[in-house]
């Protein structure tokens, strides 16, 4: 099996999350770049894990310095927010791998001329998963593709937009993204190729959440496979999370966050359910001299960082993910529901356990839903 998979954070114990206040004591602190993403200059260029298709590359190549700097801040970034050492060089043009004969997943097309490439391999449906800022960012004009892609006519272009290096928001989307895609399927035939930016994190997931929802594998084996093809870093807790919470009542717990120090002036959290490119102000009490958050969180995992002053830190009184190869932590808690006993408690925490599996029944309600979801716009 790929060693990719053991670079993820481990959680050594789970606690259920109530109320739970934060305590600093000579915080974990690192450094930041001007984007408000930790810097780490010191990451082994050995443990780069490059994607690029063992058969297919484009060709076309560009000796732009903006768009290698691009690439640079975009893995540095990825690394970051994926907790996994991963490199994206956009300048090199399309890479993608065939996980089955009618399955790849790949970076983002570039131009219009990257259509007729996916045409000559059979490709009936390209799912794109990106969202405009993506796009923006290195230059790629999403509509001439899509209105080249019409004129072929031979061809679907699709976007189902999910927020890059956010784990939340992919849980969220995945009912209505991995529907749009079962219905895309079903319609097209053919070859799908979905993509991403980099085809590293946002399309392998959705891709084997398709494998697992509708296809029939166990989830362990569709990461076997999956990793087996395209070396990638799929978060397997938001899959498991949206499974979870289409066969359960998806609760809501109150979740208190609580810093104790009165002499910063500003204490911000990001990661939670807002992804790591945002963050929530704290409220300062002044009675009690300590910063206070107070938000409803849906039943699951989530890995959270402090910014004091400017400063990203971890709080060592709370829960830490044990480092990964890089030494890299994040503050993390469980929201678990108060009734353990109940029988949605105990299928979350089957559906969210090492090695989850759906029976026949659960896999017909979810093709069931996947059929039903409105038609996004």
């Amino acid at each position: 099996m790929n060693g990719l998979q053991n670079l993820s954070s481990f959680r050594p114990y789970v606690l259920p999350f109530q109320g739970f206040k934060c305590y600093p004591r000579k915080p974990f602190s690192f450094p930041i770049d001007m984007m408000g993403w930790m810097n780490y200059s010191d990451i082994p260029r050995s443990m780069v894990v490059k994607a690029i298709s063992d058969s297919t590359s484009s060709t076309k190549k560009s000796s732009s310095e903006s768009e290698e700097e691009k690439s640079e801040v975009y893995s540095h970034n990825m690394t970051e927010a994926m907790g996994a050492v991963l490199t994206y060089r956009h300048e090199l043009g399309m890479n993608y791998n065939f996980i089955h004969s009618d399955l790849i997943v790949g970076s983002c097309l570039q131009t219009p001329e990257d259509v007729d490439k996916l045409r000559k391999i059979g490709v009936k449906t390209i799912f794109c998963l990106q969202q405009d800022p993506d796009l923006e960012y290195f230059g790629v004009d999403i509509g001439a593709i899509q209105d080249y892609a019409k004129k072929c006519g031979d061809v679907e272009h699709i976007r189902a937009q999910i927020r890059d290096f956010d784990s939340f928001d992919l849980r969220m989307r995945l009912p209505a993204v991995v529907s749009k895609l079962y219905k895309a399927i079903n319609r097209n035939g053919g070859v799908t190729y979905i993509h991403c930016t980099a085809g590293l994190g946002r399309a392998p997931a959705v891709a084997m959440s398709y494998m697992f929802w509708v296809q029939g594998y166990k989830l362990s084996e569709a990461h076997r496979l999956l990793l087996s093809k395209r070396s990638c870093f799929p978060k397997l807790d938001a899959i498991k999370s949206a499974t979870a919470d289409i066969l359960t009542d998806l609760k809501k717990e109150l979740v208190t966050l609580t810093w104790e120090d009165s002499k910063c002036s500003t204490v911000e959290v990001s990661g939670l359910d807002i992804g790591w490119g945002q963050r929530i102000p704290l409220k300062f009490d002044r009675e009690h001299g300590s910063w206070t958050l107070l938000r409803e969180l849906p039943e699951g995992s989530y890995e959270y960082k402090y910014i004091v002053d400017g400063e990203w830190t971890c709080n060592e009184f709370e829960l830490v993910t044990t480092p990964n190869k890089d030494g890299h932590v994040n503050n993390f808690l469980d929201v678990v529901d108060n009734d353990p006993s109940s029988i949605n408690a105990a299928v979350r925490k089957r559906l969210t356990s090492e090695d989850p599996d759906l029976t026949k029944e659960e896999r017909e309600k979810i093709r069931q839903l996947l059929e039903s979801y409105p038609d996004e716009e």
